[in-house]
């Protein structure tokens, strides 16, 4: 059995093989001829062996109480012959379990006329805009919980996610509202309906206008009838730059002061909050002199100074557990035109399953050093840039 930590699918796999797999687009007309309604994302997977998938998990958002309902979800089976409708063979709390005929396109579906009346188990995610308009913005996004965070991140990259616990239940088409404590902050819309929406675009359901200062908030998700159905504190330390230190003043009397040609242009300043403490300065007699100092444009970067492995080596468990298939491939396919790996190391690994893949690449790599490791960082950062910056490659 193979469980994605992304996604959240799950495989039975009857023997070891490559997977990929990537959302896709749902053709609602298709559904909805079919009396069906989308419950989840549909997912294109391929396999480098077709028989190797025996059953597939799909994650559903049904409540316990739903999933008493007959009959209310299934899983369509979509192929270039046409679209065929699965039977569950079991549905538990989080998943809808298939027998694979073969593998293409599944997707939860739900029926029509029974789905939308029941509560959905959802979540709240929470996203900081950057304050480049002199404020930040805080996105609220009402989503059924089967859809995946890296989804929603990757339309987003210039916000932040804010890690909180976020699941609700909401039901689909009723009205709901944001509230924020200190009161004050623009809020808008108002309100909106949840909508369960599978994409293929995820935008904000609310935004909060922020004060850059501020260091915390407490929000609230009400229903129409102004009932809570979540509410969490919400820590924003970190996410703004520090407020300026006040600086204080005193009167120099007139002798002492910098003659107006002698002084440092205010552009070109040092900013109060990077100046070095007085008391931890390097006095004067015991500075380097200019002559002697290292040439800036030939000082190692920050992040270079620890060697190239060991960075690879600090995030070796989250690596292999995030990396997807696809970008596992194009990875390979750099080192062995970099010729950091070998025509026999790259079939190798490439033969493996995911995990086993990321985990032999990685080390693979280690074990040739800090130039190699460097390579597959540098590689790491243009064909899967949000995974770098998660891991602080990048």
């Amino acid at each position: 059995m193979f469980r994605c930590a992304s996604t959240h699918l799950v495989f039975d796999m009857g023997q070891e093989a490559e997977l990929l797999y990537r959302t896709v687009q749902w053709d609602e007309s298709l559904l909805q001829s079919a009396g069906k309604t989308a419950a989840g994302l549909p997912f294109d997977i391929k396999c480098s062996e077709d028989a190797a998938v025996s059953h597939l998990h799909l994650p559903h958002c049904e409540t316990k109480d739903a999933l008493l309902v007959d009959g209310l979800l299934s899983v369509v089976h979509i192929t270039d012959d046409g679209m065929s409708i699965l039977k569950p063979l079991e549905i538990t709390d989080t998943h809808v379990v298939v027998k694979v005929p073969h593998l293409s396109v599944f997707g939860v579906i739900g029926d029509f006329f029974q789905w939308f009346s029941k509560s959905k188990v959802s979540q709240v995610l929470l996203f900081l805009r950057p304050p480049n308009i002199g404020f930040p913005i805080l996105d609220v996004f009402l989503l059924p919980i089967n859809i995946y965070l890296d989804k929603v991140a990757a339309q987003h990259r210039d916000s932040k996610n804010i890690i909180i616990s976020s699941e609700c239940e909401l039901l689909v088409h009723q009205t709901y509202s944001v509230h924020c404590e200190p009161e004050g902050f623009t809020i808008q819309p108002g309100r909106a309906p949840f909508r369960a929406n599978y994409g293929p675009n995820f935008h904000p359901t609310f935004e909060v206008l922020l004060e850059t200062n501020q260091q915390r908030v407490t929000l609230m998700v009400q229903d129409q009838e102004g009932r809570e159905v979540w509410k969490r504190e919400v820590p924003l330390t970190g996410y703004f730059p520090s407020p300026r230190r006040e600086t204080l003043h005193r009167n120099v009397p007139a002798e002492d002061r910098v003659p107006a040609e002698d002084r440092v242009p205010a552009e070109d300043r040092v900013p109060a909050e990077h100046r070095v403490p007085a008391e931890v300065r390097v006095p004067a007699e015991v500075r380097v002199p200019v002559e002697d100092r290292v040439p800036a444009e030939d000082r190692v970067p920050a992040e270079d100074r620890v060697p190239a492995d060991q960075r690879l080596f600090s995030v070796r468990a989250e690596f292999i557990d995030r990396v997807s298939g696809p970008v596992l491939n194009q990875l390979l396919d750099k080192l062995l035109a970099r010729g950091i790996i070998n025509d026999h190391e790259t079939e190798s690994v490439r033969g493996k399953v995911r995990a086993e893949k990321a985990r032999d690449l990685i080390d693979t790599v280690r074990n040739k050093g800090a130039e190699g490791s460097s390579v597959l960082i540098a590689a790491l950062c243009e064909v899967d840039p949000f995974l770098s910056r998660e891991l602080n490659l990048s």
